[in-house]
């Protein structure tokens, strides 16, 4: 089939989409359309669109198309102003490697950031979601079941009109959902993990009428939609409670079990959700009892180690949450979500998951400069994982179990998981480990350790697999133990090692694979992977 008929055939479908969408619009409330923006991207380039992650080109599949080819991180275009408000985003995507169902293609409207904004999200698991994204954290609004396949082209349309939200595949039955917290902003194209093809971006402003006499399905907490009187402003408060956690709100590996009596780790999903901006402030809201979301806005000054009681979600908005000069503990205390904070300066550890605590999430976050250790998992807690987290030059990263003499509290506890994170020109403690098994080391990036990555000792069992290892003299003790410790087992596969030492095995360790299942990155992808996701200001 030649280019012409090609294109023509894609202006048709796109053109037969939007028609579904505008009939739709003027039938529910007799909007008014213009065109604030289009791109088809035959002009052989992608100005006006600004790009974050990802590998973007004008590319040919079939014509010119706007392509997203990176899988390993977060990937975005966006164009337009922060003033549009009202208006439909329309655009052919094609995902071309999806690989996990939690990965998508996705269309995005009133953009505030990079981190901030509204998404109509196609998944590798068969639903397309509207969704909002607020801090780097996202909130399923709205969802439905799909066919999603590689290498087929979609047409995803989202509309924002006042505080409604509209979303369509291929003018199918709308996704409706109502939200408050994004007034303006522009229009985007994004993947997660996942590499795509765009094409035929058109905005068309819409004048608010009725929301559409449609049935939408949506998750159990999305009320039904409603739209306000013409005469009444939007509200201009949040929502008082959140919604459970969308799928890629939830932890892997050992926090995600079901034992202790907790069924995975969900933090402070369906409590009511608050905002920190001071100290007074976030030492109230982590230590009330009850499940609560405490967003950090800013920097957070406190000193010492302060207790936080069990079910609560402690998620930085934006890119600069910081909590600076201390640090949190955890005291026989559970269901605990931490993302998104930078811990800086610490005058003793950053975060300390102790005294039997459990089912504990730590997750996307930055550490520098605590004067101990930026994260200690000791006296007999479980179930916890550390995954996509940046050691910044720390001098002591991680200390599974505090003492040679806590064998007694420890044994058979101090289950872990430790994945994707930066151990960054961090010196030593990656982690150390005592008694604990299994502790589970996978796809982590160790650059220059100057002491060593990971010690196994006193009969501890670390799993240390897929990781990449660069600059580091010596990636693992074991038989030998360590300082004055005595010797551990590990179990070291498919690492790769670059000026590094010689990996120290001994014995077998129980497989992290008799608790959970999971999938291990090719250690090649590992630094660039890392590098672009772990940290603060990096959810996707």
């Amino acid at each position: 089939m030649g280019r012409t008929s090609v294109r023509r055939r894609a202006a048709l479908a796109t053109g037969l989409a939007t028609l579904l969408t505008t009939a739709l619009l003027t039938v529910a409330g007799n909007a008014q359309a213009a065109t604030l923006f289009t791109d088809d991207f035959n002009d052989g380039n992608h100005t006006g669109w600004t790009t974050s992650g990802g590998t973007w080109s004008v590319a040919t599949d079939g014509g010119p198309v706007l392509r997203q080819a990176g899988t390993s991180s977060n990937a975005r275009a966006t164009a337009g102003a922060a003033n549009w408000t009202d208006y439909t985003v329309t655009a052919r995507v094609k995902p071309t490697a999806l690989g996990g169902a939690d990965r998508f293609a996705a269309v995005l409207a009133r953009v505030a950031s990079t981190t901030s904004y509204y998404y109509l999200a196609l998944r590798g698991n068969h639903t397309v979601e509207l969704k909002r994204l607020a801090g780097g954290s996202s909130t399923t609004l709205a969802s439905a079941s799909v066919p999603v396949s590689a290498g087929t082209w979609y047409t995803l349309s989202l509309r924002v009109a006042g505080t409604t939200l509209t979303g369509q595949v291929d003018g199918g039955t709308p996704l409706v959902a109502t939200d408050n917290r994004y007034a303006s902003g522009g229009v985007g194209l994004a993947t997660f993990n996942a590499s795509a093809n765009f094409d035929d971006v058109t905005v068309s402003t819409v004048t608010p009428g009725p929301t559409p006499t449609v049935t939408p399905t949506v998750g159990p907490t999305t009320p039904p939609p409603t739209a306000p009187p013409p005469t009444t402003p939007p509200p201009t408060t949040p929502p008082p409670t959140t919604p459970p956690p969308a799928a890629g709100d939830r932890p892997d590996g050992f926090a995600s079990l079901n034992a202790l009596g907790q069924n995975g780790t969900t933090g402070g999903a369906g409590g009511p959700v608050v905002t920190a901006t001071n100290a007074t402030d976030f030492l109230e809201y982590i230590d009330t009892i009850g499940p609560l979301v405490i967003q950090v806005q800013g920097v957070i000054q406190i000193s010492s180690k302060k207790g936080v009681r069990p079910n609560k979600t402690i998620i930085g908005i934006g890119f600069n949450a910081e909590i600076t000069g201390g640090g949190l503990d955890f005291y026989r205390s559970y269901n605990v979500i931490v993302r998104n904070i930078r811990f800086t300066n610490a005058d003793d550890d950053a975060i300390n998951v102790g005294q039997e605590s459990h089912h504990i999430w730590i997750d996307h976050n930055t550490f520098t400069g605590a004067v101990d250790g930026s994260i200690d998992v000791v006296r007999g807690a479980d179930y916890v994982t550390i995954s996509w987290n940046h050691f910044d030059h720390a001098d002591k990263s991680m200390l599974i179990s505090h003492s040679d003499g806590a064998g007694s509290t420890d044994i058979g506890k101090l289950k872990v998981s430790i994945h994707h994170n930066f151990f960054d020109n961090s010196r030593q403690r990656h982690p150390r480990i005592r008694f604990a098994e299994p502790v589970h080391v996978y796809n982590n990036y160790f650059l220059n350790n100057d002491l060593y990555a990971v010690a196994s000792t006193e009969n501890a069992g670390v799993v240390v697999e897929g990781n990449y290892f660069e600059n580091v003299p010596y990636p693992i003790f074991s038989a030998s133990g360590y300082a004055d410790s005595g010797p551990g087992r590990a179990v070291q596969r498919n690492n790769i090692f670059v000026n590094s030492g010689v990996p120290e095995t001994a014995g077998s360790v129980v497989e992290p694979g008799t608790y959970y299942s999971y999938r291990v990155d090719p250690p090649a992808s590992v630094p660039s992977l890392v590098r672009a996701g772990a940290g603060a200001g990096k959810l996707g």
